[in-house]
């Protein structure tokens, strides 16, 4: 298994990518698509991202269940109600909108490109092996759960 799945947290990601996406930005600004007022729109989808985030928060401490995703074998409880009925992780969908939202805000096309990187590295690192650590803890319960609710929102 590769050294660095399950080993840097999630938020690590979406803070290393919202860089990147700057960086990318400042340097080559490819179509300058959205200008003011119409970038601020990028803050309305960053707001309701973060409702999302915090309410599949919540929703963990109500089954009282770990969230550390360094950590999903300490997983007690498997959640699917809420936002884990449309799908099976919602709180990384949140950072993707957190990502597109600070693209938008950007204003320019080549921060939207990395979007795409950051949920393949996100699948890669995290989601596959929490994966394999649940399929493992919960047997064919998470498997009707996998075969009912999709990953991302696709």
């Amino acid at each position: 298994m590769n050294t660095l799945k399950l080993k840097i947290p999630p938020p690590v990601y979406l803070l290393a990518f919202a860089g990147l996406m700057w960086a990318i930005h400042t340097g080559l600004p490819l179509l300058h698509l959205i200008p003011a007022p119409w970038n601020k729109l990028g803050l309305g989808l960053i707001a309701v991202a973060v409702i999302v985030d915090f309410w599949s928060l919540g929703l963990f401490f109500r089954a009282h269940t770990t969230f550390n995703p360094l950590h999903p074998e300490r997983t007690q409880a498997l959640v699917t109600t809420g936002t884990y009925r449309y799908t099976r992780n919602p709180m990384y969908v949140g950072m993707l909108i957190i990502l597109s939202g600070w693209g938008i805000w950007l204003g320019s096309v080549s921060p939207l490109l990395l979007l795409p990187v950051f949920v393949w590295v996100l699948t890669v690192q995290q989601i596959v092996p929490e994966e394999i650590m649940l399929e493992q803890k919960f047997g064919d319960a998470y498997l009707g759960y996998k075969a009912r609710v999709v990953r991302w929102l696709w």
